[in-house]
Parts: C-alpha cells; sequence; structure tokens
C-alpha cells in the first residue's frame, strides 16, 4: 500500500475511534446520568454513567486539579502527538498490524484527553462488564481502544520472540 493511502488509512482509524468514543460519551450522558444503571445479557453488560476525574480506576482522582491536568493531559498529549509525528513518517515502512494498534492507541489517549484538558471535565465512563461480583471497572470506548492497541502490540512482541519452525530448523543446521 502507498504510504499516503497507509497514512490515510491511519487518519481514518483515528478519527473513527474518536469519534465514536465521542458519540457514545454524549449518549451516556443524555440518556444515563442520573439514572439507575441498565443490565444485559443476564448482567454481563451494564451501561451505568460514571465521571472519572483521574486515571483508571480513579487513580489520582483526590490529586490537585493542576497536578491532573499535567500528569493526565499536558504530558500524555506531548507524548500522543510525538507518536502521531512518528506514525506520520514511518507509515510506510511499518507492519499493517502495528499502524493499527498504535491508531487504536493514539485514537483511545485522545479521547480521554479531549475530555480532560478541552473540555475541561471528568472523563465519561459508562461501561462495566462483569459476573455476579467479578466486574471491570466502568469505562469507555476511548479505554477499550488503548487496550486494545495495547494487547495488539504484546501480540506484536510476543510473535517476535517465538521462534517458528523455519527458524529452528536453521539455528540447527548452522551448528
Amino acid at each position: 500500500m502507498k504510504k499516503h493511502l497507509r497514512f490515510l488509512v491511519f487518519l481514518l482509524v483515528v478519527t473513527s475511534c474518536i469519534g465514536c468514543d465521542r458519540v457514545t460519551k454524549d449518549i451516556a450522558k443524555e440518556h444515563l446520568k442520573d439514572k439507575a444503571a441498565l443490565s444485559y445479557f443476564n448482567d454481563m453488560l451494564r451501561l451505568e454513567y460514571a465521571e472519572n476525574p483521574g486515571a483508571a480506576m480513579s487513580f489520582g482522582a483526590d490529586w490537585p486539579d493542576g497536578l491532573k491536568l499535567w500528569v493526565f493531559g499536558i504530558l500524555p498529549l506531548v507524548i500522543l502527538l510525538v507518536l502521531f509525528v512518528y506514525a506520520a513518517i514511518n507509515s510506510a515502512s511499518m507492519r499493517t498490524l502495528t499502524l493499527f494498534a498504535l491508531a487504536l492507541v493514539i485514537a483511545g489517549g485522545l479521547g480521554n484527553i479531549i475530555d480532560r484538558v478541552f473540555y475541561r471535565a471528568p472523563v465519561t465512563d459508562f461501561l462495566n462488564l462483569g459476573i455476579n461480583d467479578l466486574r471491570t471497572g466502568i469505562f469507555n470506548v476511548a479505554d477499550i481502544c488503548v487496550t486494545a492497541g495495547v494487547i495488539a502490540f504484546l501480540l506484536l512482541s510476543l510473535k517476535k520472540k517465538i521462534p517458528t519452525q523455519e527458524t529452528q530448523f536453521e539455528t540447527i543446521n548452522h551448528q
């Protein structure tokens, strides 16, 4: 795939994920805020409105506002912008799955930073998964994107470390 086309696909993934995150957060604010949680699939999925002033599982929620802005807003925004520039420069030579994983991480990070920095508001969360008392924290689409991107990076790194039958055969023949 040509460099410009690969980067356009990267941009499409980023903007689509951010768009889905924004739309679902707006829907959650409109239909879930100040209402009882909705339960689906025998309570495996709950739609429950929450505002998170911190990071994952409200980590840092009680920090001073200025510190939260820098640690959860400005610093991650700078890191994501560096990753975005890296993707723009290297998209032609990157593996498709690596580029896709990077797009997911960037989109998810930006989705939550938009809440924190541009709206100066807590992050809107509304999804909860689990069985009985074994449940996740409440999260959103941006969190799903970041998590999926990180899992993809982990799988890619594991794939590089696990020798294939061909490389094992080559190693035996060279000894």
